[in-house]
């Protein structure tokens, strides 16, 4: 193939899922024993009904929760078109007279206008039977899928519970990880693939997840025009569920696009000699659909926002300060997805970061909005309470008009005013609470690190996790903003779009076309700074960013612990817990690697969680190198993620780990015999233990995850600041919550000159001197547990000595104080 001097550079595949010797197997099976469910052509489409019946709680469940979306659809049109044209407002709101023979007491009915007149004025507005003939076709269409959905997963319902021998009553209470194993386990049986002899978890995420994994992608390399630069608002990110829809559709499964099928990408795309008029060719299409939705916008406008209006006005009458609570953006959600991460699993770790992200962005609450809120609140206060008192002392008041309104106002008034002033005993320590969301988001720009409390990593940290009244006036603005963004912005990136999906498209035996960085290979993607010097060999613009490559690794391997990963793969996952647990527990070099992914959890993490850890022996003194500076991560997360974690808390009612031990031990057993995953929910007389155990072991597997995340974002922090030290003497600017930074950190002066090199995904501009962070990101770092003489660096200096790395990497370490966890408690009391 001929080289382009493009932005991307044509991969190959690093491996196969394979075993050795069966890369072009065809399996053949006699007649006789063919099932049902032998080779199935589409496996991604099979795999994705699998999971979403899972995730669904069985089939019923999916039956109702389709039917009554069809019924809200009809409710929503119907009741919008009935309230527009039959009813008599002006007798609604007492305007007009009406005469009645047996009573002088207006009933709702009288507001209502006959028939004869309602459907008179809607034959008459000719908007009106637009908007009903444009609903009709969405509805039909939606029958028509829905009946055909029904007739699928009719036959997954039949899969379950006959080949994978689960009834739809169980399947609310087995984990995925169970149904995974059995899917495994009856490939040797029913040949469900007939390319390869075996299946692997790799295979079945990877056709689940094969289009996410490349939006996942495009989102970690800045290719998806999402980030804008606005007059007033500055930097602002606009993603919303209608521009993802719409590159869904330009890219994977509308007409015209980039893929063939599920599975594999059209030939002319993987060859680069025509990508000029691949380009034009995709552009004139992203123009179309542009003006389609330039078309579309003012019917799909209406929609969006009479369906928020009826969504949202009860909850917003009964819970007025839910407009003030946050959630996770959609880019949020897809810049901390990991590679080959499930839905389920990727919101469970954002929930568990949840309550901590709160409090981060609690801490930068006007103190000027404070004064305010507080003093409207106490006016508007002083009124309810006097209404209320009177309509205590006679219910008449209420028939007095706009009383009724007014209390339901200032109710509304103060909950909005309550949403903006702090919680009195809410102590100010940014870092640390950045710190515990690391641990359980995992990724983070590296200039976050030490200016946590700056308004700047508040802003774009508020970019993942919004308000949620944002959240809805983007998406009632997305019919607007959306072909805007087609037409103008998306279309420019065509050609980077075409040259992507070449150069990052491998095929994979008895898979297909997958996104290559789906692969997680360390050597095709890997970065230097994150312990990948000397296993990698890609070049910058082949690097997933901020470690997704590394991060995303250890999360599957953690998650999926039967997972086979290839040699290079296994070193390094094996070489880093090994180094995790000798850094966390001080144990000696020749220790064996710890494996908290077997059925019975190790010393780590139950120390983690119930109570005095080991990690408490690590100190930090001044002499201490690298590897304690990660263990006191580690130390800190421990800590934080011991106060979050909802199991530790049932344990210790519980009395003791031991028997969830013994109940891991026993399930394990069991499981092991009959080759079920041992995360695996029992049945029978103990299906609460199992459930409980099940429960338990999951929640090994996420804090083992988080203390992998905070150890290898610790190291690169470290790495990288060693790195600059040899460049630049720089100054960490302390705040509130840092109370111990040593004296030679706060007497470095700072090389102005020197540039930081920041984040792709965050791009942002350089701060002033006193905001450059200590953890600045280095372009080339050295790798973990890689032996080898010390490199001395002349222009390397240090107050009190050089600091050795036991790691053997060949940095000098700039020696940073610990900051320790908490300082922050949801039920503190006042002193």
């Amino acid at each position: 193939m001929a080289h382009f001097d493009t932005e991307y550079q044509r991969l190959e595949a690093s491996y196969s899922d394979s075993p050795p010797g069966e890369e072009n197997l065809l399996m053949h099976v006699p007649e006789g024993v063919k099932s049902q469910w032998h080779h199935i052509e589409n496996l991604d489409l099979f795999f994705q009904r699998v999971y979403n019946l899972h995730q669904k709680n069985g089939f019923t469940c999916m039956l109702l929760g389709e039917i009554f979306e069809l019924v809200q659809l009809l409710f929503v049109v119907g009741f919008t078109v009935f309230l527009a044209n039959c009813v008599d407002y002006d007798v609604l709101f007492a305007n007009k007279f009406v005469n009645h023979t047996d009573s002088s007491k207006v009933t709702l009915p009288d507001a209502f206008l006959p028939v004869d007149v309602c459907s008179a004025r809607i034959r008459n507005n000719a908007f009106v039977i637009f908007v009903l003939i444009i609903s009709g076709v969405f509805w039909l269409h939606r029958l028509i899928k829905f009946i055909y959905n029904v007739c699928c997963y009719w036959e997954i319902r039949s899969f379950y519970i006959n080949a994978l021998k689960m009834t739809m009553s169980e399947l609310p209470y087995a984990t995925w990880q169970e149904v995974q194993a059995r899917i495994v386990e009856i490939q040797k049986e029913h040949q469900i693939c007939i390319h390869k002899k075996e299946l692997t978890e790799l295979d079945i995420y990877h056709r689940i997840l094969r289009f996410k994994n490349y939006m996942v992608a495009m989102v970690n390399k800045s290719l998806l025009p999402v980030r804008f630069r606005l007059p007033v608002l500055g930097e602002y990110v606009f993603y919303t569920r209608g521009l993802k829809y719409n590159f869904e559709l330009i890219f994977f499964w509308g007409p015209g696009s980039l893929f063939e099928n599920e599975w594999s990408l059209k030939q002319e795309y993987k060859r680069g000699g025509n990508r000029l008029e691949l380009a034009d060719r995709l552009a004139s299409r992203i123009l179309w659909i542009g003006i389609a939705n330039l078309l579309l916008c003012p019917v799909i406008l209406v929609w969006q926002i009479l369906y928020a209006f009826f969504s949202y006005t009860e909850v917003i009458k009964r819970e007025p300060g839910s407009l003030g609570a946050r959630c996770w953006s959609l880019y949020g959600r897809c810049y901390l997805r990991h590679f080959n991460e499930l839905d389920h699993e990727l919101m469970s770790r954002l929930s568990k970061g949840y309550k901590a992200a709160s409090k981060y962005m609690n801490c930068f609450l006007s103190p000027l909005l404070t004064v305010v809120a507080k003093n409207v609140a106490f006016f508007a206060g002083s009124l309810l309470a006097v209404l209320i008192a009177l309509t205590i002392y006679d219910e008449d008041v209420l028939a007095v008009e706009h009383v009724l309104s007014s209390i339901t106002l200032l109710g509304v008034c103060i909950t909005i005013c309550r949403s903006f002033i702090p919680d009195k005993h809410m102590v100010f320590c940014p870092e640390q609470l950045l710190r515990v969301i690391l641990a359980h988001i995992h990724y983070m720009p590296d200039h976050w690190q030490g200016n946590a409390h700056r308004y700047e990593t508040r802003d774009q940290f508020s970019q993942l996790f919004q308000y949620k009244a944002v959240f809805i006036l983007e998406e009632l603005l997305s019919p607007v903003v959306t072909p805007i963004i087609l037409i103008f912005c998306l279309r420019r990136k065509s050609l980077e779009i075409i040259d992507f999906f070449r150069n990052f498209t491998v095929e994979v035996v008895g898979v297909g076309d997958t996104c290559s960085f789906a692969q997680m290979d360390i050597r095709q993607h890997g970065h230097p700074a994150w312990m990948s010097e000397g296993k990698t060999e890609a070049s910058i613009y082949q690097q997933a960013e901020d470690g997704k490559t590394e991060l995303s690794l250890m999360h599957f391997a953690i998650t999926n612990p039967q997972w086979q990963p290839p040699r290079e793969t296994t070193h390094f996952i094996s070489q880093l817990k090994e180094r995790v647990h000798r850094e966390a527990t001080g144990a000696p070099s020749d220790t064996h690697p710890m494996s908290l992914s077997e059925s019975e959890p190790r010393s780590l993490i139950a120390n983690l969680l119930t109570g005095p850890s080991t990690l408490a022996s690590v100190h930090f003194d001044r002499d201490i190198s690298l590897a304690n500076h990660a263990a006191a991560g580690i130390n800190d997360g421990g800590s934080a993620l011991r106060s979050l974690s909802p199991i530790s808390s049932s344990l210790h009612l519980r009395g003791s780990l031991s028997a969830a031990h013994r109940a891991a031990g026993h399930t394990s057993r069991t499981m092991a015999g009959s080759g079920t995953d041992a995360r695996t929910v029992s049945s029978g007389s103990s299906a609460w233990e199992g459930q409980l155990t099940s429960l338990v072991l999951s929640e090994y597997a996420s804090t083992e995850m988080s203390i992998h995340a905070l150890y290898m974002h610790e190291l690169h922090k470290q790495q990288s600041r060693g790195e600059m030290s040899r460049h630049t003497w720089h100054r960490q600017e302390s705040d509130e919550s840092s109370d111990s930074i040593p004296d030679e950190v706060r007497s470095e002066p700072i090389l102005h000159s020197r540039n930081f090199p920041r984040s792709h995904t965050f791009p942002t501009t350089v701060p002033s001197p006193s905001a450059i962070p200590t953890s600045a990101s280095a372009t080339s770092s050295t790798a973990l547990g890689q032996e080898g003489p010390t490199a001395q660096s002349s222009s390397q200096r240090h107050h009190s000595g050089p600091t050795t790395d036991p790691f053997g990497t060949g940095v000098k370490i700039v020696r940073s104080a610990r900051v320790p966890m908490g300082g922050w408690s949801s039920s503190a009391t006042t002193p």
